[in-house]
């Protein structure tokens, strides 16, 4: 399962160079204001309920979960430092996804996987979804959310270039493209505050 089906340039970053040099120092920074980090806590409490492993990919020190207890939380990201930080992981891997989209992680072992303001900085988001659906149980799912702003010399051209509703299909189109189901999009934008778009959508049983 590969992101053949889009065009190579959609893909294409200004600075190509590695994401480990990038990444190599901490930065304790948000993409979005505090009403906005609110209203994705607020979505997260109904999206992920008590009791639930979750997977928190392109995890950084801030993963905006509510104030509920759950057995596992683990963070998938590109720098140790800031995932060190962060205290609602329970263990963490420094994993660089554009390098090897393969999750390094058994077999349904999460239950719910959520990404946070970084998206656009996959270059094989179709490919990384495709090995997720094997490390979410069935009918497991995935929210990724998405708002704008970002570090633009790493971000995707399909994020400097499209506009949020074409962002927002084109982010569908991944997860359809690689297996997912019942796909859907809610804008939780605060009336004050940044933008906050939902993408979510679930594991089929039928994995291959």
């Amino acid at each position: 399962m590969t992101d053949t089906e889009f065009p190579d340039r959609l893909f294409q970053r200004e600075d190509e160079t590695s994401d480990t040099l990038f990444y190599r120092e901490p930065r304790f920074v948000a993409h979005i204001d505090d009403v906005t980090i609110s209203a994705l806590t607020g979505y997260y409490r109904e999206f992920l309920p008590g009791g639930c492993r979750i997977l928190d990919l392109m995890s950084s020190w801030i993963s905006h979960l509510p104030d509920v207890e759950y057995p596992r939380v683990a963070g998938l990201g590109m720098n140790e430092r800031e995932l060190a930080a962060n205290p609602r992981l329970t263990d963490f891997v420094v994993h660089d996804l554009n390098a090897d989209p393969r999750l390094p992680y058994e077999d349904e072992t999460f239950d719910r996987a959520v990404i946070a303001v970084s998206m656009q900085y996959l270059v094989r988001p179709v490919e990384v979804f495709g090995d997720l659906r094997r490390v979410l149980v069935p009918d497991g799912r995935i929210a990724i959310a998405m708002s704008h702003r970002c570090f633009p010399t790493k971000a995707i051209l399909a994020f400097r270039a499209l506009g949020p509703a074409d962002r927002v299909r084109l982010v569908s189109a991944f997860l359809h493209q690689a297996g997912f189901s019942n796909i859907g999009f809610e804008d939780r934008s605060p009336p004050k505050g940044d933008p906050l778009w939902v993408v979510a959508g679930t594991n089929r049983s039928n994995v291959a």
